[in-house]
Formats: structure tokens, C-alpha cells, sequence
């Protein structure tokens, strides 16, 4: 078992356009849908595993590219590191000041520590200054405890 880390900075209009951030459905619209919905759905069927966008189900970040992996760590508390690293690199331009709280901040790193060792993702999300989001993921791989089919994106 190891843990893969993704970054993702950007517009929040982009992230809360969940369209990209869900896998296609696994059906194609059915006969006479209309083509609106096709066209939709052939969007999200090219694009899913393509955009940088952050998906709305954490495990789903194993589909999309290998340059889209920030680290590659075979221990949970190296990860949760990681995750400490980019909170402090941002937390100057976290929004809400108790974002920006050092206690509240090592609590959420020991808490991923916690969470990774137990084989489990783990996802943060904050917003930045208007109008930036600002989302963490590191998840659990080889195999991942939610969508055990998802293969590693590193090779």
C-alpha cells in the first residue's frame, strides 16, 4: 500500500461545476434522449479522466494522469507531511482566519495521519481569496479501500 497526493488551485466557479468532477455514467442515454444530453454526456465521457479538476469522489483522482501525482509516499505519515507542507504554504491566503489557526491546522495533519494509516482517503478543500478554492487529496493505493477496481496511476 502507498499514498498519492494532488493539488488543485482555481477559479471556485470551475470547482463547483461538478459536471467534470463525476465519472460518466456507466450507460450511454438511452435511444432518443436529447442531444443536449448526448452531447453531455460524450463531454464527460472524453473528458473525465483528462480535466485537472478535483473529482467529487476522492478515489477517482487514481483515473486521471500520472502528472497530475504531487508525491508518491509509502508511509501514512509521510503523506500527512505533505499535506502540512501545502497548508502552510497556503494558509496566508485561506479566507477564513480560523483556517489560518496553527493548532486547527496541525490537528487536521494529525488527523490525516490518523486517516491514511487506516488505509483511508483523505480530501481538504479551502477557499482562498475571492474567488479561489484551493483542494488537498491524498489517497490510498494498491489497493484503495472505496474503489478497490481503480488501478495505480503510477507504473
Amino acid at each position: 500500500m502507498h499514498h498519492h497526493g494532488y493539488l488543485w488551485t482555481g477559479p471556485k466557479e470551475r470547482f463547483d461545476d461538478e459536471t467534470l468532477r463525476r465519472p460518466p455514467h456507466p450507460e450511454p442515454p438511452p435511444a432518443g434522449s436529447t442531444p443536449e444530453l448526448i452531447q453531455r454526456y460524450r463531454e464527460v465521457a472524453a473528458e473525465f479522466r483528462t480535466t485537472d479538476l478535483p473529482p467529487v469522489e476522492t478515489a477517482y483522482w487514481l483515473v486521471k494522469p500520472h502528472a497530475l501525482v504531487r508525491g508518491t509516499w509509502d508511509q501514512a505519515k509521510e503523506a500527512a507531511a505533505w499535506l502540512g507542507e501545502q497548508l502552510a504554504e497556503y494558509a496566508a491566503r485561506f479566507a477564513s482566519e480560523r483556517d489560518r489557526d496553527i493548532t486547527h491546522l496541525a490537528r487536521l495533519v494529525d488527523s490525516a495521519a490518523a486517516r491514511l494509516d487506516a488505509s483511508a482517503d483523505v480530501s481538504l478543500g479551502f477557499y482562498l481569496e475571492r474567488p479561489s478554492y484551493l483542494s488537498l487529496a491524498v489517497v490510498t493505493c494498491s489497493p484503495n479501500r472505496s474503489k478497490p477496481e481503480l488501478g495505480c496511476p503510477v507504473q
